[in-house]
């Protein structure tokens, strides 16, 4: 099991296929973690023939082996860190990105600090604030992420965990919470979305990035459901991914 360390911080990720290289970040919000990419598919084993496919547990994810500190002034940028420390780690310059979830906002944050870095993106089922709802990141995770991080981690108090979803998802409680309107509307990279409609998936919030996003595909929506329908998102998250990787 290898791991990429950097100080406190101590990420474990996996590896499959080779290729050009495609970060993958898997779903689940705060407890995103590698054995979450087996729904709605699995990046690794679909895509790995034709890329370098690499992939990551969430720092601290409650069942996972990455870990290291909370950060609570920069929640965000401190798993950007995570991500491009790991491909630094792994001395790849340039990389195509799939995110799943939280990967979504991940994925805005990599673009506003390091653009040149990826050729292109795909942001499925991406997460949003919903102006209904804007709490329900925070309460979920005081629930069900906070507590049980506590109980592991001593050092980690709930007071910190607070603190730390208040700066991440209460401190700008909109939009894809890394980056505003403005960076997505000015963002050259090619992206492809493809949408959800669950409270944490908004519909919406996903519409309005991909015609903000100069650049922005879209696929079909419902594109999970039925389930004969994720073949073809995947053939076209394929036919994305070629056209734009580097030769």
């Amino acid at each position: 099991m290898p791991f990429y360390e950097r100080g406190e911080v101590r990420i474990h990720y996996e590896e499959a296929g080779s290729g050009f290289p495609l970060l993958v970040l898997p779903g689940g919000g705060l407890n995103s973690t590698i054995a979450n990419l087996s729904t709605p598919f699995s990046p690794l084993e679909i895509l790995a023939d034709e890329y370098r496919c690499i992939t990551l547990d969430l720092r601290n994810a409650n069942a996972g082996q990455s870990t290291g500190p909370l950060e609570i002034e920069r929640p965000w940028d401190s798993y950007t860190d995570d991500h491009l420390g790991l491909m630094d780690h792994l001395g790849i310059e340039r990389f195509l990105v799939l995110g799943f979830c939280i990967g979504g906002p991940f994925i805005w944050n990599m673009l506003q600090r390091a653009a040149a870095r990826i050729p292109a993106a795909v942001l499925a089922q991406p997460s949003g604030s919903r102006p209904e709802m804007r709490d329900l990141f925070y309460e979920n995770n005081m629930a069900g992420w906070g507590p049980q991080l506590c109980a592991r981690r001593p050092e980690i108090t709930m007071a910190m965990v607070d603190a730390f979803l208040t700066q991440m998802y209460r401190s700008d409680p909109d939009f894809v919470f890394t980056v505003t309107r403005d960076f997505v509307r000015d963002c050259r990279t090619p992206v492809l979305i493809l949408p959800d409609e669950i409270p944490a998936h908004p519909y919406a919030v996903a519409m309005e990035a991909a015609m903000l996003a100069p650049n922005a595909q879209v696929s079909m929506y419902p594109w999970k459901d039925p389930k004969d329908r994720i073949p073809l998102a995947v053939r076209h998250i394929r036919s994305f991914l070629r056209a734009h990787r580097p030769a």
